[in-house]
């Protein structure tokens, strides 16, 4: 089995800095694309931003330029590190990771679409 823990939310001011992290456990051979999604109140969940293993991401329009992802391939983390911060951007962040392999005695499974419970990020002064 795998698991993803979520780290680093709070209460910050607007114009503040909060940086995330997440880390996968398990026996875990290899993951592929991992992500941040957020959940404000009454409203879907959607993507912040992801990271293949290879290093390209993608971010969501509203915090380009705001919101940096990073990971460790060694370590299974993915961090996101988050300036300049709104009162829109208070939500419940989860980590996300699409596809993780794991091996066990020599074999090799899938997980797909894993999730951490979240971490709650509140912009407010």
């Amino acid at each position: 089995q795998v698991q993803l823990v979520e780290s680093g939310g709070g209460l910050v001011q607007p114009g503040g800095s909060l940086r995330l992290s997440c880390e996968a456990s398990g026996s875990i051979f290899s993951i592929n694309v991992m992500g941040w999604y957020r959940q404000a109140p009454g409203k879907q969940r959607e993507l912040v931003a992801r990271i293949t293993s290879g290093g390209s991401t993608n971010y969501a329009d509203s915090v380009k330029g705001r919101f940096t992802i990073s990971r460790d391939n060694a370590k299974n983390t993915v961090s996101l590190q988050m300036n300049s911060l709104k009162p829109e951007d208070t939500a419940v962040y989860y980590c996300n990771a699409d596809q993780i392999w794991t091996v066990v005695g020599g074999s090799y499974n899938p997980f797909y679409d894993n999730w951490g419970k979240g971490t709650l990020v509140t912009v407010s002064s």
